[in-house]
């Protein structure tokens, strides 16, 4: 595609972001959403994960200390990137920038792309998934979840989101590829 083509997608998309960021907002309005949302998104800063790690270690055999470490190392790789991006990118977060978006949620740090939750999030299932398949369900619906309360508590754009979900999704494939004892090794 040209990049003359592929301007009016950008404008587009860059007036979609903040017209789904003013939808969620009003959604979040009603208490029992913003509510659910916001322990989504608790359990999605740390909890849940390190929770899975130490039961994995706990629970989980050989494979879930393996597990549990590459999850520990995938997730210090997705700190250092995702850092790395929003100082560099400044993209302002959705409330800062439109005063018809609220914020329902406190926020670890000051600038919006990419989604470091959902980033988190999609490169932890994608590393806990390879080792034990059956929390497949479970762990894709949380992840789902914490993608979902990133717009809905009003701190990112989707497009912030869907930049997490990409770059979540190599890394966790990146950290599985090259893992040097392989999940079905350790069957």
């Amino acid at each position: 595609m040209a990049p003359s083509a592929l301007l009016p997608r950008l404008k587009a998309l860059q007036a979609f972001d903040p017209r789904l960021c003013r939808a969620a907002s009003q959604w979040a309005r009603r208490r029992g959403v913003h509510r659910f949302f916001g322990v989504i998104s608790r359990l999605g800063n740390g909890a849940f994960w390190y929770g899975l790690m130490a039961a994995l270690a706990a629970f989980g055999g050989t494979r879930g200390i393996v597990a549990a470490l590459q999850m520990l190392v995938t997730g210090v790789a997705a700190w250092l990137l995702y850092r790395t991006l929003k100082l560099r990118t400044r993209r302002p977060r959705p409330f800062r920038a439109h005063p018809d978006v609220t914020a329902r949620a406190a926020v670890l740090d000051e600038y919006s792309f990419p989604s470091g939750h959902t980033l988190h999030a999609v490169s932890f299932t994608i590393v806990a998934v390879a080792w034990f398949p059956s929390l497949a369900l479970p762990l894709i619906a949380f992840t789902v979840l914490v993608a979902m309360s990133r717009v809905v508590l009003g701190l990112h754009y989707p497009t912030d989101v869907l930049a997490g979900v990409l770059i979540g999704t190599a890394l966790g494939a990146v950290s599985v590829w090259s893992c040097s004892v392989s999940p079905l090794t350790l069957a």
